[in-house]
């Protein structure tokens, strides 16, 4: 019996991807945890892992496609098993687009009744583009999601466009080669409203861009696009208050120097961890913190998974997460987030590298930051900012001497928390990290 493969959720507000290489071909033997193939998100190249062991007996994707969440991308077979000649594996993957097709047709008419079921015709017409189709498909255009977030940032009415995916959904492709002088005008009314352009990303728009000597431009990347996104959102939604601590570092420098003469190059511990270390057992004292707000409630996790804020070569950020880092030893933790980090900056992470964080850090501290505040990453209900450990004067028993200290601001969602409880948050916070030793218990 064969197992088939789906295209993972990656990150709360993924909805697809695109596939870009197969690592395993039809007829190798592929084991559980094994890298089948690669996909590219917003963020990243990300490895996709087997789920099950046996040969690869069909692939139903090709390179360049773009595809959803949740559908099929191959199958795994018992060993031994027929694999199938490459027209067949084309045939099932067009089998998979057009009961895709079929389906979001057969949702979108559907009309909800008192007892909360909803009914659709069994053989739908075809939706036309001018008609109101329902949330599946906003302003009457049926559009994949990355064609209908490429045609918000570039101000283009999808209603122009022709479709070139099954069923004629329009794809990312489509969007890319739009050309407005030959399309057809489509005039706007009620039910189609023209798309306009992402606040978030073209609030500029309507104005000119300066041209002339010493000026040049370039194109929002697709991750600076999603980190301004995600990032006016957040602060457009998301009440935020901020409290600021100033940290002794003495201790924790001196613990982490004597540490790290007895590990290995690849355990060796830094600041970085030793903060994340400090968050997650906090958090362990304020479980209330350590939730995602969803509007009408809050949920609360039982595991406290770290993201870590990691600024990329190229430009951007991403978030890579140091699972059930209260519980981890501190060497084991230390050793594991430099292999993320490290697969992050090149381009190239798995599933489980970046999605389930819980509560976020941000440390800009080798770059010799006084001071900063972080923006929250929705729906997690808090982020840390951790700044520089600087020698600094301070004021010991009446007396001027020089000291190590550090501030770290806590970001909290004040629809989830309020100032009281932060605080308490921060001082916890504080003791761990003067009194490091805790942070090998």
């Amino acid at each position: 019996m064969s197992e088939v493969i789906t295209m993972p959720k990656l990150g709360l507000d993924m909805t697809e991807g695109t596939f870009v290489n197969w690592v395993k071909k039809v007829g190798e033997q592929v084991k559980a945890g094994e890298v089948l193939a690669e996909i590219e998100s917003d963020k990243a190249t990300i490895e996709i892992e087997s789920t099950a062991s046996g040969v690869l007996t069909k692939t139903l994707v090709d390179v360049g496609d773009v595809v959803p969440v949740g559908q099929a991308i191959a199958e795994i077979g018992a060993e031994g098993s027929e694999t199938a000649s490459p027209d067949v594996n084309k045939q099932s993957a067009a089998q998979v687009e057009v009961k895709q097709d079929k389906q979001d047709t057969q949702e979108a008419p559907a009309e909800p009744h008192s007892n909360g079921k909803s009914s659709a015709p069994t053989a739908p017409a075809r939706i036309p583009m001018s008609s109101s189709v329902g949330e599946e498909f906003p302003g009457g255009a049926k559009a994949s999601p990355i064609a209908r977030r490429m045609a918000e940032e570039k101000g283009i009415d999808l209603r122009q466009v022709q479709g070139t995916g099954p069923g004629g959904r329009i794809t990312k492709s489509d969007v890319e080669g739009f050309n407005p002088a030959a399309a057809p005008m489509v005039p706007a009314g009620p039910s189609a409203p023209a798309a306009q352009p992402h606040s978030a990303i073209n609030q500029y728009a309507q104005h000119a861009a300066p041209t002339g000597p010493g000026i040049t431009e370039e194109p929002v990347s697709k991750i600076r696009a999603r980190i301004a996104a995600r990032m006016v959102e957040s602060k457009q939604t998301v009440p935020h208050f901020y409290i600021t601590n100033e940290i002794d570092m003495g201790p924790a420098m001196a613990m982490r120097k004597q540490i790290n003469e007895t590990l290995p190059e690849e355990q060796k511990v830094t600041v970085n961890d030793l903060i994340v270390k400090a968050v997650a057992l906090t958090l362990r004292q304020f479980p209330n913190l350590n939730s995602h707000f969803y509007g009408d409630k809050i949920v609360h996790f039982e595991h406290i998974n770290i993201g870590i804020a990691v600024p990329l070569d190229n430009g951007g950020l991403m978030n890579v997460v140091a699972k059930d880092a209260d519980v981890t030893s501190i060497s084991h933790m230390a050793q594991r987030n430099k292999v993320i980090i490290t697969a992050a900056r090149s381009g190239k992470v798995k599933p489980e590298d970046i999605e389930g964080s819980t509560f976020t850090v941000s440390n800009l501290g080798p770059y010799e930051v006084e001071n900063f505040i972080a923006i929250i990453n929705p729906p997690e209900a808090g982020i840390m900012a951790a700044s520089s450990a600087r020698e600094v004067p301070v004021v010991i028993n009446g007396e001027i001497k020089i000291g190590t200290r550090m501030k770290c601001t806590l970001a909290v969602d004040h629809r989830v928390s309020d100032g009281a409880e932060a605080a308490k948050f921060m001082q916890a916070f504080k003791k761990l990290m003067e009194s490091p030793m805790r942070l090998l218990i």
